[in-house]
């Protein structure tokens, strides 16, 4: 277990340890106590509140039930009020924050093969493997969590319908899933400024990528930094047939050269991400946007386009302005050749219930063209 973070409790009179797992990167828990189904709801939930862990010893689906008793406790909280869109979105991040954490301390044993030592437990051994990698000890695992690897696990073996591919993509754990369909319609639609040589940057599931070739785009290059997004490309587009178009390559943005169409769908809410998974959406000072947008010109062939994919809702949280958007494009030499808009049609667009509906109602996701001045 040399090198990995362990987590220690007492049991039967003896110091025990495994290895921790938390693809959140929470620490380890300092203090644990063994918990099973005699534990009731408000107990468990007021130990998890004070930092203490539970490591179940009972019933699998017993614990199911008692993570949704705590998260009704957790939910019943009554809300801060905010002035800002700012502060509420703010608020509403902490609160998640401080939820995630008090739902994740109820813990799961694992063995070295991650079959879960519990009655009526599920076969979780293929999730946690795509998850994990190969099983090198037993190890403790939030039971949160691995309803993710559960989740995401179902979600790779049967897919994201896409329309604009007439196909499906299966995402990998760890790698956004395109469920929000309108930033590919987007791309399926925009006028192509060529169909010789596009690059997709961070390609994710490397739909985008997909798209592009099942356009005509003769040779798609579709970067992405992380393993697990190029692992995922490249077996998506091995599935639909287009490895002989798109080439995956690691890369932290650009690949070497130019191409005459540049696409990009960075993360579009300049915040910190609480989780991985969550890259996707949030990018600190919006990094990955401003690393695109002032290195797209020196890959742009004369003549070429670069496609910003881009929600508007930082701009309906007071987190980034239109005019700021706007500034980061002069200042990089760019115009705007022209722009397609789409509304969003994900379940939270509609839901009143949303703390953060008011931006969510009014978000529009946008494809802007851009060419060098």
């Amino acid at each position: 277990m040399s090198g990995h973070p362990v987590v220690t409790w007492t049991e039967a009179g003896e110091t025990r340890s495994a290895l921790w797992r938390s693809e959140s990167g929470m620490a380890p828990p300092t203090r644990v106590v063994i918990a099973d189904d005699r534990m009731t709801a408000d107990t468990a939930y007021r130990l998890a509140c004070d930092g203490t862990a539970l490591l179940w010893r009972g019933d699998f689906q017993n614990a199911r039930q008692l993570l949704q008793s705590m998260a009704r406790r957790a939910d019943r909280k009554p809300l801060k009020t905010s002035a800002t869109p700012a502060e509420a979105f703010h608020l509403h991040r902490m609160t998640q924050a401080q939820r995630a954490r008090a739902l994740g301390l109820l813990l799961l044993p694992l063995e070295e093969d991650y079959g879960i030592p519990l009655r009526r437990a599920p076969d979780v051994r293929q999730a946690c493997a795509e998850a994990y990698g190969l099983g090198e000890a037993p190890s403790v695992v939030s039971l949160r969590e691995l309803l993710g690897l559960i989740g995401a696990h179902e979600w790779r073996k049967k897919g994201v319908e896409i329309p604009a591919l007439g196909d499906r993509i299966h995402p990998h754990y760890g790698v956004f899933s395109p469920v929000r369909g309108e930033y590919v319609g987007l791309v399926a639609e925009a006028p192509l400024p060529s169909r010789a040589l596009a690059f997709d940057i961070g390609t994710g599931t490397g739909v985008l990528a997909a798209v592009l070739a099942r356009r005509g785009v003769a040779h798609v290059v579709a970067t992405d930094q992380d393993p697990r997004a190029l692992a995922c490309a490249r077996e998506n587009l091995a599935r639909l047939g287009l490895t002989e178009q798109v080439e995956v390559v690691q890369a932290d943005l650009f690949p070497e050269g130019r191409a005459p169409l540049v696409v990009c769908n960075p993360p579009w809410v300049p915040a910190r991400a609480n989780a991985p998974i969550e890259h996707a959406v949030y990018d600190p000072e919006s990094r990955m946007l401003r690393g695109f947008i002032s290195g797209l010109a020196e890959h742009l062939e004369p003549g070429g386009e670069g496609w910003l994919v881009l929600s508007d809702l930082a701009e309906h949280l007071g987190l980034r302005t239109r005019a700021e958007l706007l500034a980061l494009f002069d200042g990089a030499g760019l115009k705007v050749v022209g722009r397609l808009d789409a509304r969003p049609t994900h379940p939270r667009a509609s839901d009143a219930a949303d703390p953060l509906h008011a931006a969510r109602a009014a978000e529009v996701t946008s494809l802007w063209r851009l060419a060098v001045r």
